[in-house]
């Protein structure tokens, strides 16, 4: 009896961001394959399965993306309910099809679970919005990673004709900075890099085009993963700041409290300012889910993976340039 795949968006870090369909295929999962930036308290949801770390993150060893497909197919062949848990959403720079087309190719049925993407839960969540009446219509988001990727699609693009969203940029934000500036944009434009925007570690940065390439927070963080956005509607998020400024500490709501008891609060906007975060010391560490990367032969090492990621971008290193709007789709072999 042939099994299931469900290739699962993670969201931005968060887990209380996961879907209720993600939740629901890690309930029924008898293997969990996740990325380098799913926060392990999401595998809590899976309670039966089993886990394989198989993240890729820049300049570190991982397992190939040939072996990761060559799993799930021989499982799933073996009747089990596999879960390609991946941050973000599996169709945005997470190499989601290149999954489901070999997962088709060797008869395995397959679903894919949208995620929040950190392309716009990264800036929401810091007070930006992607688009704002008035101001820009229209965003655009690009894979920073390599300058010959976003090159040509930067290239093109009007000055102050789209919100820029720049993931997997942090080491090239000079080049693609320098470049939107010798094609005409305002020096003056708002720019701003965030790090690990859904959770207690968030980052941020804002200031202008002219300054992007000199700002040092990435270098100041190096364990967090982050995106740049450039344009006008950066600006909302110093509108919302001085807003919540000028509002009368007795007006302001209450931070909630996660509803999570062992997680620190998350950080989130009130009236557009970064949740306060009040968790006041270290937050606790939290317990490590046993790793069956040994049974499954994927882990090149005895020793534990990396600690969970905590920001925002998609897991994938690749040179497409997309913005991807992935409804419920089903890959069912014939």
């Amino acid at each position: 009896m042939t099994g299931f795949v469900s290739l699962v968006g993670a969201g931005p870090g968060d887990p209380e961001l996961l879907t209720l369909r993600a939740v629901s295929r890690l309930q029924a999962a008898d293997l969990v394959l996740y990325d380098a930036l799913v926060d392990r308290a999401a595998l809590r949801h899976a309670p039966r399965a089993r886990f394989a770390y198989v993240g890729k993150r820049a300049g570190r060893h991982s397992i190939s993306q040939e072996t990761i497909e060559r799993v799930m197919i021989r499982r799933a062949l073996r009747g089990e309910r596999v879960v390609r848990l991946k941050s973000g959403d599996p169709f945005v720079f997470g190499r989601g099809a290149e999954e489901a087309l070999a997962l088709a190719a060797a008869g395995v049925p397959c679903e894919v679970v949208p995620g929040v993407s950190a392309a716009v839960a990264g800036p929401l969540l810091s007070g930006i919005p992607v688009t704002h009446r008035g101001l820009t219509s229209a965003f655009l988001v690009v894979s920073g990673h390599a300058e010959a990727a976003f090159a040509p699609v930067l290239g093109s693009l009007a000055p102050g004709a789209a919100t820029v969203v720049v993931m997997m940029g942090l080491a090239t934000r000079a080049a693609s900075a320098a470049l939107l500036l010798s094609r005409g944009w305002d020096s003056a434009t708002p720019a701003a890099v965030l790090l690990a925007a859904s959770t207690f570690e968030a980052r941020s940065w804002r200031g202008t085009l002219a300054e992007l390439g000199a700002c040092d927070l990435p270098e100041r963080h190096p364990d967090l993963a982050g995106l740049l956005v450039v344009g006008a509607t950066v600006a909302v998020a110093d509108q919302l700041a001085a807003l919540e400024a000028a509002s009368p500490p007795a007006s302001r709501p209450r931070e909630e409290e996660s509803r999570c008891p062992s997680r620190p609060r998350r950080a989130h906007w009130v009236l557009g300012v970064p949740g306060l975060n009040t968790a006041s010391a270290t937050p606790p560490r939290i317990a490590e889910p046993a790793i069956a990367t040994r049974a499954l032969m994927l882990s090149p090492s005895r020793s534990a993976p990396p600690a969970a990621a905590n920001a925002g971008t998609e897991s994938c290193s690749t040179d497409a340039v997309v913005a991807v709007n992935c409804g419920n789709a089903m890959f069912q072999s014939v």
